[in-house]
Parts: structure tokens; sequence; C-alpha cells
């Protein structure tokens, strides 16, 4: 019996690619501008897979690791303040939670980006109470791989993997579901193509995100 059910935030609740690939764009004008190594970034359509994965892995396609930490906080400096809200949550998202809810599922996030932003996302959009734990990376990058926060999600709430079910967009969503033993059910309203996520061997593909709640709680 599935008692809990864990989402993505970035193209799962929220269509976040917007505020995230300005935010890239103006670390690495920033890092060009301090004397850093310019890059020559690709059109934003082809910047698609920035959106999901921790964002030093995607520093990494482009600078040497030792201006990871430089970028960071560019990022960071348009992020919080702007970024961060250029944002909006899908549709259907309110029913989704509304359904998986109502038979006394509890609901978590498990996401790579920073726990806090995520919470201050959340907040924003008045979702944050309809979750009772909302788990993401440390700011300094530490548990930034979905593995690691699906297994610790399921730990602090004492779930065993097969009362839980994960929805995400990414195949690092699929992933690190399956690494954990919990079943993975891949969004495709968001980022990750139908190809990506049956790759990374969803147990099924949703359409919608009601759609998905209700494949969650089928498990």
């Amino acid at each position: 019996m599935i008692r809990a059910v864990l989402f993505d935030l970035d193209g799962t609740l929220t269509d976040s690619r917007p505020g995230i690939i300005a935010c890239f764009r103006y670390a690495f004008a920033r890092l060009a501008e301090t004397g850093g190594p310019s890059a020559s970034l690709p059109d934003d359509a082809a910047l698609n897979f920035i959106v999901g994965p921790p964002l030093r892995q995607s520093f990494a396609r482009f600078v040497e690791a030792a201006f990871q930490e430089q970028l960071m906080g560019y990022y960071l400096e348009r992020y919080q303040p702007i970024g961060a809200f250029e944002n909006s949550v899908y549709a259907g998202v309110a029913a989704a939670l509304d359904l998986a809810a109502a038979g006394g599922t509890r609901l978590h996030v498990a996401t790579s980006k920073n726990e806090r932003d995520a919470r201050l996302i959340l907040e924003h959009f008045g979702l944050a109470s309809r979750f009772d734990s909302i788990n993401g990376a440390r700011l300094d990058g530490a548990r930034s791989a979905k593995r690691e926060i699906i297994a610790d999600t399921l730990a602090a709430h004492g779930l065993a993997p097969e009362e839980a079910a994960m929805i995400g967009d990414r195949e690092f969503d699929m992933l690190g579901a399956k690494a954990v033993g919990v079943a993975a059910i891949g969004a495709l309203w968001g980022y990750g193509s139908r190809e990506e996520l049956v790759a990374a061997r969803a147990d099924a593909l949703a359409a919608t995100p009601l759609e998905a709640a209700q494949l969650a709680l089928r498990r």
C-alpha cells in the first residue's frame, strides 16, 4: 500500500525554466565581467538540460570545477530576489495534490534544488502547507543526488521503499527512485522527454499531474 507520494519540484510542480535559464546566463556573464573565463552558451531551447539536475553539474559542462562555486554565488545573486519567482504552477497540480492526499497518503517534496529555495518557492505559491516535508540539497551542494534525497526522506518518515512512489520529469528522478526501490512515475508535462524517462526505467508515464497521482496511488 502506498503511504507517501514524493514530488519533484522543477518541471513537476512548477514551470521554473524561465528563471533558471535567465540566472544561468547571468552567472556566466558576471563570471566573465569579473575576470573569469567566458563561455559560449547555446540558445534557451538547448539549455533545457540544466533544469532538474544539480547546477554545479551543469556548470561543469562549460567551465573548470574551480569556477563552480563562484558561478553558484552569481547565480544566487539574481535567483533569490528575482529568478525563483519567474515561475508558475502547472495546471492540474492542486487537483493532483488533493487526490493524492484524500485517502490519508502523505505528501513530500524531493528536489535537487537547495532546500531553502524550494521552501520559499512553495510558500510563495501557497503550496508549502500541502506537504509533510520539503527535502532538497544543502546550500553547499551536499546531498544533491536524487537517490540520497529520496532515501533520507523515507528514513526520516519511517517509510519502506514499497510504501512510496516518486513523481518527476527527468531521468534523475526515475534513476534515484529505482536505486532506492521506490516506484517511479514519469511526468511527461515537464522537461524530460518520453524517451529519457523510458530509458531511465520509469514504471509508468503520465500526461498530466492528476494522472500521475492516480498512477502513484495504484502502485
